[in-house]
């Protein structure tokens, strides 16, 4: 008799039921994974909403399917693996057994295409799928998403041994601190003429949610000068500056025209060196690009879903304004084993393992999915383990 796994499926947008799939066989150089915790993550908000489009405009443009397993940002524990997978399947070489804690890297690439085979590190691929968006439940093996007792590892996962200092509720963050990869990326065009991301300099973080408040916690590391976080909840511009925020700026307190002066009365008229925008929303872009220097770089992350557009004036927001404009819509393979040794090695200063503040079963996907878009939560997870 086959064994039944429970799953939370999205059946439609804004529409959960808690289904049974059969254990799935594994092939040649997969794993099982006994879930322990799957974070929920902005995109996973956006999809519940019936905002499925990513990648838009581009030769990976998704529609996400449904039904749908949701849940990329995963920790667990190994359950059963194949002999060619305990020695190949970990990113860095270490060899896997069953017991491991281990996480993953959401998105599958072709290893074909021209971003893969150009731009080394970043999963830029032409025909990236990604756990717990791309995967209908409706298909074998069913179990492609967090939000379930097994997922089940593609031989062509990326997947990292999580270290033994980590407990879980700190390693599924790893996904969203691997995100903050991206902060390397502003450090390159750092120099001398002052561009980039320089030591001191002021940076702003717009939104302060989960993907926010470790770029807070990033940007700290790397040497800011100022740190101010804006948000629409005060319980959240809280863990901003316990996360490293020297001020913070209630948006429902305040107009765009007074956060854009603030701004420059924190920098003697200036404005920001750098913005990094982490708000799902393309509202506050503009707001963004009012707040910088001139000469000053933006970093867009927030809109990984299609959000609507935006009006903007190339002449003043861009071109005279001399700004950097960066868009991201992924973080790179190469970043969880750094953002895991950080959270690791900074544990002490930043209240990584708080971080996860409410946790449901899979029978309550739905209260979980609209905690998560509470002013009141800050990373919400998903523990099938939890009746």
């Amino acid at each position: 008799m086959s064994v039944l796994v429970r799953a939370a499926v999205l059946v439609a947008p804004g529409r959960y039921e808690v289904q049974e799939f059969p254990r799935p066989r594994l092939e040649d150089g997969a794993a099982l994974l006994r879930m322990e915790m799957s974070g929920i993550c902005g995109t996973d908000k956006h999809t519940y909403q019936g905002e499925t489009k990513q990648y838009a405009g581009t030769p990976a443009e998704t529609d996400t399917p449904f039904p749908i397993i949701q849940g990329h940002e995963n920790v667990g524990v190994i359950d059963e693996i194949t002999p060619s997978a305990a020695e190949r399947l970990e990113f860095y070489g270490q060899r896997l057994g069953v017991g491991d804690r281990v996480t993953m890297c959401p998105d599958v690439v072709c290893g074909r295409c021209y971003s893969c085979t150009h731009v080394m590190g970043y999963v830029w691929c032409d025909r990236s799928e990604c756990y717990g968006n791309s995967f209908t439940s409706a298909v074998a093996p069913h179990l492609m998403g967090g939000w379930a007792e097994y997922l089940y590892l593609r031989p062509d996962t990326f997947v990292y041994k999580v270290p033994s200092g980590l407990s879980p509720r700190v390693a599924v963050l790893a996904e969203v601190m691997a995100c903050t990869a991206s902060l390397d990326k502003v450090k390159e065009f750092s120099s001398y003429a002052m561009e980039g991301f320089n030591s001191g300099d002021t940076v702003v973080v717009i939104g302060s949610g989960p993907l926010g408040l470790l770029h807070i916690a990033k940007a700290d590391m790397m040497g800011a000068g100022r740190i101010v976080a804006t948000d629409l909840s005060a319980y959240r511009l809280d863990w901003a500056r316990r996360f490293g925020a020297d001020e913070t700026i209630n948006v429902t307190a305040t107009t765009s025209e007074e956060r854009v002066e603030r701004i420059r009365e924190l920098t003697d008229g200036r404005g920001a060196d750098v913005v990094l925008h982490m708000a799902n929303t393309p509202a506050s872009f503009v707001e963004g690009i009012e707040m910088l220097k001139r000469g000053g770089m933006m970093l867009e992350m927030g809109n990984f879903a299609d959000t609507g557009e935006v009006s903007i004036n190339v002449h003043r927001h861009i071109c005279s304004k001399n700004i950097r404009l960066i868009g991201l819509t992924n973080h790179p393979s190469t970043g969880y084993g750094p953002a895991m040794r950080l959270m690791e090695r900074y544990a002490d200063r930043y209240p990584f393992d708080e971080m996860v503040t409410h946790e449901f079963g899979l029978a309550d996907a739905d209260t979980a999915m609209r905690t998560s878009m509470s002013p009141q939560s800050m990373k919400v997870a998903m523990v099938p383990a939890l009746p």
